[in-house]
């Protein structure tokens, strides 16, 4: 799916001053991911990239997973750990490139302030991290092989199954990482039940995802 953003004008402003250029380096996303409006799980999905997808670097956070891409559609942020790209003739996940890569460091947008901050004032402090997902296998792999392969199969739940999700909602769950098929969740997550259904439900960084209770691994993320 072609993911479209919506920029607020402040970041725009915040690039074009700030000076850096921006060298055009291509990546690809590994799995369907969410682009969000600033570095963090707090901040709102304004989009989402497919499996397979490219996109342009812009840069990343220092010491930071959270990176800025571009395309046509617009600006916005991704979780490093699901994008693959040629850094130095050598193809590589963005999370785990080499340390002479090129990639460009930037600043966090004002007004965003840090993510454990705004977390903890608003929602609660975050509650762990998201473990494992399709990170690594995707070099030398193709991405619906591993989304569909090493990582778990993404399902289709019934349309009374995302009703009855959405209509209950639960008190969202913040986690270090983004939220992504073939995911798991630590064990302080609680997951609630659906009638007549095998897997469970929670809201993970404010987007309710499906999740296998004895894996505990993302089958399905709503959206």
């Amino acid at each position: 799916m072609k993911y479209s953003l919506f920029l607020p004008a402040t970041f725009g402003a915040f690039l074009a001053l700030s000076g850096v250029a921006f060298a055009e380096t291509a990546v690809s996303a590994t799995t369907d991911l969410n682009v969000r409006a600033g570095p963090g799980p707090q901040y709102p999905v304004i989009g989402v990239i497919a499996a397979g997808q490219s996109a342009i670097l812009r840069g990343c956070l220092d010491n930071s997973k959270w990176c800025s891409i571009s395309d046509s559609g617009g600006e916005g942020w991704v979780y490093a750990d699901y994008l693959v790209g040629d850094f130095g003739g050598q193809q590589a996940v963005l999370s785990q490139r080499p340390a002479d890569s090129g990639v460009v460091m930037v600043e966090r947008p004002k007004g965003g302030g840090d993510t454990g901050a705004v977390v903890g004032g608003v929602t609660g402090a975050i509650a762990g991290a998201v473990i494992g997902g399709p990170v690594g296998a995707a070099v030398g792999g193709g991405a619906g092989v591993i989304a569909g392969g090493a990582t778990g199969t993404a399902i289709d739940p019934p349309g009374e199954v995302r009703t009855y999700v959405v209509s209950r909602p639960l008190e969202p769950v913040y986690l270090d990482g983004e939220v992504v098929v073939g995911a798991s969740l630590p064990e302080t997550v609680q997951l609630a039940e659906i009638p007549d259904y095998q897997y469970r439900y929670v809201y993970v960084n404010n987007q309710p995802v499906l999740v296998e209770p004895s894996t505990r691994r993302i089958v399905y993320v709503m959206r």
